[in-house]
């Protein structure tokens, strides 16, 4: 059975992910694509903290600086994996099946969605785990 905390984080990462992904198109027209993705993860990341601190983990009463050192090392996992598996979907998947229209737009979406069962839990048992000051 889902936890209703999984709903919440979905729906806060969803929240996050449309920040993400919309700050990417814009920042896309002056920036690279991997720069643009990484700095749209960032202003994602941001959202989610904030979100997943108010909403999601608010039982969790560890100290703000472990919350946002273990938060940046989850995400910093994610954002390496968001970027490898848009590049992989961008250069090499979408392409061979011949799908060049919107290729990097769909790639980045596919991207975005994958490490979103390992941030649950290393949110849940790293960033935001009760009794975890050190």
């Amino acid at each position: 059975m889902v936890s209703r905390r999984f709903v919440l984080f979905v729906a806060a990462g969803g929240f996050a992910a449309a920040v993400n992904f919309g700050s990417r198109l814009l920042l896309s027209r002056w920036l690279d694509y991997v720069v643009a993705i990484a700095i749209a993860y960032g202003l994602g990341m941001a959202t989610a903290f904030v979100l997943n601190r108010a909403f999601v983990f608010e039982a969790s009463a560890g100290a703000l600086r472990r919350q946002i050192g273990w938060f940046v090392a989850v995400n910093a996992a994610a954002v390496l994996q968001t970027i490898a598996i848009s590049l992989l979907f961008a250069r090499v998947v979408l392409p061979w099946l011949g799908i060049a229209t919107h290729a990097e737009t769909i790639a980045h979406a596919i991207g975005i969605a994958v490490p979103v069962v390992t941030s649950y839990l290393g949110h849940k048992y790293l960033s935001f785990a009760p009794g975890r000051d050190g």
